[in-house]
């Protein structure tokens, strides 16, 4: 065979191959490229899922409770319990962390307290680290080796610069539509800040001539922003527990103008609306040394959660409407906490 031949051979051979690859990228790596994208993921189901914690009047846990002992309202009309999850069934977990600039005098007890959570969680709970700043990042996806996850935090890039907290809400909520039928949360540590939301909120309150009348304009729970995270956790039955650090607290800013008092407000309110939404719990730090403690009670919230699944009763209209839960115990003197509802979309 001549020079020209053998060329030709070896070029035909690489084409085939990048041919192959090329089919392999389309048809193989599409639908997981899809699934990254955390603003189209859709979990298409009938089912709706609830983490339900249930305490005595005197708020003590009550971890042996079954099936039988609960009912489930949807609007009224009481539905049929399709799957149910004692306490101790594991977690698929996201630990969400901010690293952007407004944060950084927070990272190493960050780091600390974040690693005494892991501690705190069931063997079997499987965990995925994330960070957010201008990007969103993971740092280690869902496992349960804890030698792995604690050095994810532990290595953790003193990043800077803004933050895109409901891109890596959206983000963590994507990751987790890939675990299946787990019990799912999403534990955030944040000042609750959002760049591109604060740069709105200032505009919209640049006209305010007080704090009281810049907080009436916003409507912070009408963000487009956090409704996707809600509409997206709704779908799966995530519970979320925003951890507020101190950078974001309005009482700490000498003399705020009305544009910060909105800011800050706005921030603090769609917070405290992703963890009352999700059947959560916002946590405010107000010292550091509170950060560790704080992860704590998020650790032992958790062990205390039962989930029970139904399938809502006739066929379910995607109409956008609201549909109310409640939850009823067979013991009249337990208390049943979890989400108020979901919109129907």
């Amino acid at each position: 065979m001549g020079t020209r031949g053998f060329f030709h051979k070896i070029s035909m051979r690489l084409l085939c191959a990048a041919a192959l690859l090329l089919a392999a990228c389309v048809f193989g790596a599409a639908p997981r490229a899809r699934a990254q994208d955390d603003d189209t993921v859709r979990v298409e189901s009938n089912l709706v899922l609830l983490n339900v914690g249930v305490a005595d009047r005197r708020g003590r846990a009550v971890t042996d409770l079954a099936r039988g002992d609960f009912a489930v309202y949807e609007d009224g009309v009481r539905q049929n319990i399709t799957s149910f999850e004692p306490t101790n069934a594991p977690f698929s977990l996201v630990i969400l962390l901010d690293t952007s600039g407004s944060t950084l005098s927070f990272r190493t007890t960050l780091k600390q307290a974040a690693v005494r959570f892991v501690d705190a969680l069931a063997p079997d709970d499987r965990i995925a680290v994330v960070s957010f700043n201008e990007k969103v990042k993971t740092l280690q996806s869902f496992t349960t080796d804890r030698k792995k996850i604690g050095f994810a935090i532990l290595e953790l890039a003193e990043g800077r610069g803004q933050t895109s907290l409901y891109k890596g809400v959206r983000h963590a909520l994507a990751a987790l539509a890939e675990e299946g039928n787990r019990r799912k949360a999403v534990v955030v540590i944040t000042d609750g800040k959002d760049s591109e939301l604060e740069r709105s909120d200032r505009v919209s309150a640049a006209t305010s001539g007080t704090g009281a009348q810049s907080v009436a304009i916003l409507k912070p729970e009408s963000s487009t922003a956090l409704r996707a995270a809600l509409d997206m956790a709704d779908r799966q039955g995530v519970t979320v527990y925003p951890l507020a650090l101190p950078s974001g607290d309005l009482r700490l800013v000498h003399d705020p103008t009305p544009q910060q008092v909105a800011v800050y407000t706005a921030a603090r309110a769609r917070l405290q609306e992703l963890a009352n939404r999700t059947g959560g719990r916002l946590h405010v730090i107000q010292r550091l040394e509170d950060m560790g403690r704080l992860y704590a009670e998020v650790a032992a919230d958790m062990r205390t959660l039962y989930t029970i699944t139904y399938q809502p009763a006739g066929e379910r209209k995607r109409d956008g409407a609201w549909r109310a839960i409640n939850i009823e115990v067979s013991r009249a003197e337990l208390i049943a906490r979890t989400r108020p509802g979901y919109y129907s979309r």
